[in-house]
């Protein structure tokens, strides 16, 4: 039998290199001397483009299509001409979901069944993709692809954020050849933290910089060079912008945009009214179906809100700009690849939603979401007035804002609960746009739409991994990177693309998150509420769970009957699409055989052991080992990999080396944002330490004798004693200096009035040099970095604004955090309240 040396092994990934066999002539120009021609791997014929498009923490009745009031234009132009999943569903939150989309696998199969930041070392939580889950992007990429991520990426361990790695687990080590974007749940729109590869790069300094906008012009650049250099390759772009989560922060011309609109006038009960219409006229919900009620969410009527209404308004107008303003930015990235004729042979899979909408604003609001994170509980009148007093800063780069609970439910309609919780369809069921014009290699159409292009077949995220394959005609690789692979968990619904009563493929699906559990089974759904996303105590013991059951879906057997379940009689079982009404003390049976399915599907899938035990996950968190930590100058470091100087004495000691000249101005160290954080540097050429508290208060402690101009290194030290007995308290501040030839630190005198300039948030008191009143008691951003030298992104203050204006004068030989003190304790509900935020 031959070999088939020619016949490419595409299930053994990178393709193996043949070496060449055959005669070899002494003599290059022997007539005779010849080898065949040098050619690149490429696709199979007809290989589409794919353009995956994930946005964040938009719920299933927030955009158009899917009878939301927010304009999407780009959304409702692509299902016009393409199809609307109805019944597309996600993990409930952000990583697991990310994770499952890139691998096609059940989020705890690939280490990810929580967040990052809330590792454990059990196998289904250590929040590392192991190799045996080879991405998307790497797939495509040894088959030929050109790869590229744009936006956000949180599938990172946090302990290998820090800028020397390891990198394994980042996009370019993933399978993208091209990566621009951040490394976290969330980011400033304004000020980012923006990677291109593994490299840090600094925010572009103009007035009308936005995220969004930039990550969609970094998409287009790399699509019009792709098409001007390779036009034959095919490419795989994933475009996730990290928009809508919080904050919602948009340019100054999308401010008004949604002003005084009717339909958020009326609040968010109202509101919802409005969308489940709508969406029934659309057909993505049945005609008879009800909208869910979540009595755990105050109405719009609640006297709680009675001098609120115009900020709670507000806060919902610039969600749907938000919102509008992302899919416009995503339109102009298929308009690049209708210009360049690409789009009859590319695939759009855009989907709303890495989860549902976000209940993580509060009840009422809030202009900084860093309030709630560190579990700051201010008094509602307080709540009130900080809403209120800032209502005009929110969705500009003065705020950092997120809306109230009750506005996500209602883009969640006509489900009931949110984001975190996977037992409801309100956290796990998005809406999702497939769009793929032009025809196949046989000439048939690669899309047929049949009714509104409407598809209501039960599927899952780990599902779109194998459609692509099927799509690019590849198959399911059995190595990578000389490692076996685990089988792909997905299932293809490719099938549905051209037969709108195609048979549902996926029977069987289970759900986890924060101990909240589901199944879904053959159309019937059980599941059970274990925590809630607002309620940070401890969480009951699972024997005390209650299961609900929900018929959800009129499913048939292959054979067209119905599943035979005891004791069900399905001419007395109604559809309740939106799990409205509880069949469990009908049909005990069937909860208990779904319950019985569940806990074997989890077992299968490393979702056991449950992990609800605050303080043991808490444990795992990897603070830099040691008490002191050094940095050099231009340092950048991610804030999960800065030592944990909250709630406890430290020291800032730096070498800095001059001539600084004349009231020079520079950064020595700072961590943090606008939002929350501190500073050392030098002003006027006075030392200087500021520490901004959740940008609502910043306190100054400034030496009164400048610095002396030595062209030799000195030392310059803060040192700071917590004099709190809790969290989150104050403590005061010494600033000293050592010269070049003395053998210790010397205290600077204090001034009694810093030179400061003009700062609305300065809570210096003036009787109290040194005196730092509030600290954060946990965390200062979710996107906050440690930097050296120089302060960019956030300015902290006014004293670090400007591009390029704060940059130490001479240099910053080192500089280093030591911890002096022990901490004050933090609860456990406290800290897993900010990690659990940080989605």
């Amino acid at each position: 039998m031959p070999l088939d040396r020619d016949l490419l092994k595409r299930t053994i990934l990178p393709i193996p290199d043949r070496p060449y066999v055959g005669p070899v002539m002494y003599n290059a120009q022997d007539p005779a001397s010849h080898f065949p021609p040098i050619k690149p791997i490429e696709p199979l014929k007809n290989a589409p483009n794919v353009l995956l498009i994930l946005l964040d923490d938009v719920g299933f009745g927030a955009a158009e299509p899917f009878g939301g009031v927010i304009r999407t234009p780009t959304a409702k132009k692509l299902a016009e001409n393409g199809l609307r999943f109805t019944r597309f569903h996600t993990t409930a939150l952000c990583s697991p979901t990310r994770a499952a989309l890139m691998t096609g696998r059940n989020p705890h199969s690939v280490g990810m069944g929580c967040i990052t930041e809330l590792y454990t070392d059990a196998p289904g939580y250590t929040s590392m993709i192991p190799n045996t889950a080879a991405s998307i992007a790497k797939i495509l990429r040894y088959n030929g692809y050109s790869t590229a991520h744009f936006g956000k990426c949180h599938e990172v361990p946090v302990w290998e954020t820090g800028p020397s790695g390891p990198f394994d687990h980042w996009p370019t080590y993933m399978g993208f050849e091209k990566f621009y974007g951040f490394v976290a749940g969330e980011t400033n729109q304004f000020y980012p933290t923006l990677y291109d590869g593994t490299t840090y790069i600094e925010t572009p300094h103009h007035g009308d910089y936005h995220l969004t906008t930039d990550l969609a012009n970094q998409t287009i650049k790399w699509i019009e060079q792709q098409h001007a250099m390779a036009p034959d390759k095919p490419f795989f772009i994933y475009f996730a912008p990290g928009a809508t989560h919080a904050p919602h922060q948009i340019p100054d011309d999308c401010l008004d945009w949604y002003e005084n609109n009717e339909d958020i006038a009326g609040g968010w009960d109202k509101l919802r009214e409005t969308i489940c219409k709508n969406q029934k006229s659309l057909g993505v919900i049945p005609e008879d179906a009800e909208a869910a009620v979540n009595e755990d969410v105050p109405k719009w009527d609640d006297e709680m809100f009675d001098d609120m209404r115009d900020s709670l308004r507000r806060e919902m107008e610039l969600y749907a700009s938000f919102l509008q303003q992302t899919d416009e930015e995503v339109g102009r990235v298929i308009k690049t690849l209708e210009d360049l004729h690409l789009m009859d042979n590319t695939l759009i899979i855009y989907i709303f939603g890495d989860n549902g909408a976000s209940a993580e604003g509060t009840f009422m609001g809030t202009f900084n979401e860093m309030i709630g994170f560190n579990n700051i509980q201010k008094p509602l009148d307080e709540q009130k007035t900080i809403i209120k007093d800032n209502i005009d800063k929110f969705g500009t780069k003065e705020a950092y804002n997120h809306y109230a609970i009750g506005w996500a439910q209602a883009m969640c309609t006509p489900y009931k609960w949110t984001k975190q919780v996977a037992s409801y369809f309100g956290g796990t069921r998005n809406g999702m746009i497939v769009h793929w014009p032009g025809k196949d290699g046989d000439g048939n159409d690669h899309i047929v739409r049949g009714d509104r292009g409407l598809r209501h077949q039960f599927t899952y995220v780990i599902d779109v991994l194998p459609t692509i394959l099927e799509a690019a005609g590849l198959p399911e690789p059995l190595s990578v990177d000389g490692v076996l692979q685990t089988p792909i968990e997905g299932t293809s619904f490719l099938q549905t693309f051209k037969n709108q009563k195609a048979p549902e493929f996926r029977t069987t699906q289970y759900f986890e998150m924060f101990g909240n559990r589901g199944i879904y089974h053959e159309g019937w759904t059980a599941v059970t509420l274990h925590s809630k996303p607002w309620d940070w105590e401890s969480n009951p013991n699972y024997e005390k769970d209650v299961w609900k059951l929900y018929y959800t879906y009129d499913y048939k057997l292959p054979d067209g009957t119905k599943p035979p379940y005891e004791g069900v009689d399905y001419d007395q079982v109604h559809v309740d699409w939106t799990q409205r009404t509880n069949l469990a003390p009908k049909y005990p049976k069937v909860l208990a055989q779904l319950k019985n399915l569940f806990e074997i599907t989890a077992a299968r899938y490393n979702v056991f052991p449950l992990n609800d035990e605050k303080t043991e996950r808490l444990e795992q968190s990897p603070p830099p080992v040691g008490a002191t930590q050094r940095y050099v100058d231009g340092s950048f470091v991610s804030d999960p990999c800065v030592i944990n100087n909250f709630n406890r004495s430290f020291m800032i000691t730096a070498k800095i080396e001059g001539p600084l000249g004349e009231a020079p101005n520079g950064v020595i160290l700072a961590r943090g944002n606008d939002f929350g954080g501190f500073g050392l540097y030098v002003k006027n050429g006075r030392l200087t330490y500021v520490y901004n508290y959740l940008g609502l208060e910043r306190y100054y402690v400034q030496a009164e004798p400048r610095l002396l101009n030595l062209a030799e290194a000195y030392e310059v030290r803060m040192k700071f004693t917590y004099t709190g007995t809790d969290t989150g308290q104050g403590g005061t501040v010494e600033l000293l200096t050592k010269g070049p030839r003395e053998s210790d630190f010397k205290p600077l005198p204090l001034a009694e009035s810093p030179d400061i300039g003009e700062d609305p948030l300065d809570e210096t008191p003036d009787n109290a040099p040194g005196h730092i009143v509030r600290t954060n008691p946990i965390i200062f951003n979710v996107d906050a970095f440690l930097m050296v030298g120089k302060k960019t992104g956030g300015p902290l203050c006014p004293d670090f604004a400007g591009s390029g204006d704060n940059r130490f004068p001479g240099k910053v030989h080192w500089a280093e955090i030591e911890l002096t003190g022990k901490p004050a304790e933090v609860s456990p509900e406290h800290r897993l309240h900010a990690l659990e935020a940080i989605q």
